[in-house]
């Protein structure tokens, strides 16, 4: 299972898992899980309800099979079948006759976007809603309505699952995505879509790369729970969102602000449309793995972060608001993100006084003038220059602005005319 995907595969993977009802336990979290493993060889894992990881308590699974609200008539005037949107996450089991008026407290909506429904979720508080467009509200009289949500809150577990490409090294890249919001395509599907591409891309890389799909912030927090040993081998982390949208490459610090994943990403992305953010202990799962008793290195990639598009978190998160192109464009940044993790390497000129003649070495292209020769020859006099043991290649990408693939091409070529030694 390896090879790029294209943008399409990477769509038609979105719409794929798009009609799944996930949340942050239960079978659609399970079936999800099972379509990315016909991509990728998975470990599930499953931790009781109950479970103490951290602060928190695993709660109770839960899943649903059907809920309405029908009309005299006994016309679905709101349908679960038709969009999973329509129910508040984690609703418990509803059965009665209700008139407008008594439902209003359990009916939500946005009056400011009428004809979009709102995704909304009440994992911890015992209650039950559903939610629906301004315009189809607008548009119910007094009733009385049958309402029914045939859900179940039971013992059971929280699912997640890692995927391990493993690399030269036992020094870890982490990829979060998570995997409980139902039907919206960019938040958090095309993060899922993405994360599965450049897994499948990796082929004998540097480092260990591990994929973890995971409910947001419960899933996070039982994953630090029950790795407590590994998480020292984590060197570089990102969480990625939010991965489908027409909006420029978004990328948020981590905590520490400069670790060689900020750093890493602020090269890549300079020469592209983007925004640089500072960290804040607020958004996704990096602020899990950014807590201060981890303090991991860990950034986020987003393209328009969450909760700054119009179409965040309601029914205007659809197939149609992610397209292949983005998608692409995200992998490709992330590709290249990756490219300069691995690559990044340490060395000690070995004819330090003076500069060596590269010309009698055929270091020096004949067909001098051409700008990528000029760039080629310029970046192996900065490597040459600021390899004293203590610079690496991302330092000197840095200093000397020129691309990181530049001067990764440059020192292998004076590593090996003898030239370089690496030290680390």
């Amino acid at each position: 299972m390896s090879g790029r995907m294209t943008g399409a595969e990477m769509h038609a993977l979105v719409a794929r898992l798009y009609p799944l009802c996930r949340s942050i336990t239960g079978d659609g979290v399970r079936a999800t899980l099972g379509v990315i493993g016909e991509h990728l060889p998975l470990t599930v894992h499953e931790v009781p309800t109950g479970t103490q990881v951290l602060d928190w308590t695993i709660p109770q699974e839960w899943n649903i099979r059907d809920a309405y609200i029908k009309d005299a008539s006994g016309r679905r005037v709101v349908d679960f079948r038709r969009s999973n949107l329509h129910v508040v996450g984690y609703s418990e089991p509803v059965s009665a006759t209700m008139t407008l008026d008594e439902l209003r407290p359990h009916l939500h909506t946005l009056p400011e976007q009428p004809d979009l429904v709102p995704y909304r979720t009440s994992y911890y508080a015992r209650t039950w809603g559903f939610c629906l467009s301004q315009s189809t509200l607008d548009a119910m009289d007094d009733g009385p309505y049958e309402v029914v949500i045939d859900s179940t809150l039971a013992d059971g577990s929280l699912t997640y699952a890692e995927h391990v490409v493993p690399g030269e090294s036992g020094d870890e890249v982490m990829i979060s995505c998570h995997v409980c919001h139902p039907s919206l395509a960019n938040d958090n599907l095309a993060g899922i879509a993405v994360a599965v591409a450049l897994a499948r891309s990796l082929d004998r890389p540097r480092h260990t790369y591990r994929f973890l799909f995971a409910p947001g912030t419960i899933g996070a927090i039982t994953w630090l729970a029950r790795n407590r040993e590994r998480v020292g081998r984590i060197r570089h982390g990102l969480t990625l969102a939010c991965a489908g949208d027409p909006g420029p490459l978004t990328y948020k610090r981590s905590r520490r602000g400069d670790a060689a994943i900020d750093r890493a990403a602020v090269h890549v992305l300079k020469d592209r449309p983007h925004r640089v953010l500072p960290f804040t202990p607020y958004g996704y799962d990096e602020r899990q793995f950014c807590s201060p008793g981890f303090d991991l290195p860990f950034g986020s990639l987003t393209r328009t972060p969450y909760a700054q598009y119009p179409e965040y978190h309601t029914s205007g998160d659809d197939l149609d608001f992610v397209t292949p192109d983005a998608l692409e464009d995200t992998l490709d940044a992330l590709q290249a993100i990756t490219r300069v993790l691995d690559g990044d390497r340490s060395y000690l000129n070995l004819s330090p006084y003076g500069e060596p003649q590269l010309g009698r070495r055929g270091l020096y292209d004949s067909l001098g003038g051409r700008s990528d020769t000029k760039q080629a020859q310029l970046a192996m006099l900065w490597v040459l220059n600021m390899s004293d043991g203590g610079n690496s290649l991302l330092d000197i990408a840095e200093r000397s602005d020129l691309p990181f693939a530049a001067l990764r091409a440059a020192a292998d070529a004076l590593l090996a005319a003898g030239l370089l030694k690496e030290t680390a």
